[in-house]
């Protein structure tokens, strides 16, 4: 420690009378500077190129938790706490949590289906829950409205839609892309708000089409949807720290971000697995 203070401080003290004060031997002091760095120097230099080539190959998305679970993967042997210690010193931290708006109208007469999840947020096996929920995004054209479908089971993105306005367009072709894409079969839970867009004729009718049972959250009540409202601050976080300058910007970027999020991202409801990696678990 008086080396290191010697070093620090020599621009501004001879370093002979530096070695006075500190009683310490200017030999001792000169050896120390060739001296090659400890073992436990060169791994930690070591550790936080690993650590802050992870945290930027994730665009700083991820926090300690998520760094060292893709440093397990890699087969790279750090601690927990030596990677949040190290993340602290160098200063790398997750994305902040930001706020959001509600974007649902259930000041309608139409009807509304029972909540069926009832916050049980698992399943058995992919296509037996999906969530369903609408949010905004600010862009330099204005509003852009996103309705994204959740699979319970993985957390997969399983399909979304993005529209100019609230209508119910978007919802019926996020949930036809989805089925499309999965092929669920009849009797497969579609959990929503009790939003218009989702009571109204459309959307229930697109679900009796295939055999699909319709359930609502609660009214007012965001619990009851916590994994879509979860993804949703999570989406809003890692991509969206300013508007885009146009819609279709923002449409490429979310395209880019559910492969992101599907393939790449782990996800603490998953023991840290991604969705992907989850549901090939399972086979």
């Amino acid at each position: 420690m008086r080396f290191r203070f010697i070093e620090a401080e020599k621009a501004s003290y001879s370093v002979t009378a530096l070695c006075r004060v500190l009683r310490v031997r200017r030999s001792g002091f000169y050896a120390w500077r060739v001296r090659a760095p400890s073992v436990r120097a060169r791994a930690n230099v070591a550790a936080r190129v690993h650590v802050r080539a992870i945290y930027r190959q994730h665009r700083r998305r991820y926090g300690s938790p998520r760094v060292y679970r893709e440093l397990r993967a890699q087969g790279i042997a750090l601690g927990r706490h030596r990677v949040a210690r190290l993340m602290r010193e160098e200063g790398l931290r997750a994305k902040g949590k930001r706020r959001y708006c509600v974007t649902t109208d259930s000041a309608h007469r139409l009807g509304v289906a029972p909540n069926r999840v009832a916050r049980n947020f698992g399943a058995p096996a992919p296509n037996r829950v999906w969530l369903s929920d609408i949010t905004y995004l600010a862009t330099g054209e204005g509003w852009l409205y996103l309705t994204c479908v959740l699979d319970v089971y993985s957390r997969r993105m399983v399909g979304w839609a993005v529209d100019d306005s609230l209508h119910a367009e978007a919802t019926c072709r996020a949930l036809t892309e989805a089925t499309a894409r999965r092929r669920p079969r009849p009797g497969l839970v579609v959990h929503s708000d009790r939003g218009a867009q989702y009571a109204g004729e459309h959307f229930q009718r697109l679900l009796s089409q295939r055999d699909f049972i319709s359930s609502m959250s609660r009214k007012g009540n965001c619990w009851d949807n916590a994994p879509m409202e979860s993804f949703f601050a999570t989406l809003k976080r890692e991509i969206a720290d300013a508007p885009w300058p146009t819609k279709n910007a923002a449409e490429a970027d979310l395209l880019a971000y559910f492969a992101y999020y599907n393939h790449e991202r782990r996800h603490s409801a998953l023991d840290y697995l991604t969705p992907a990696e989850y549901e090939s678990a399972a086979l």
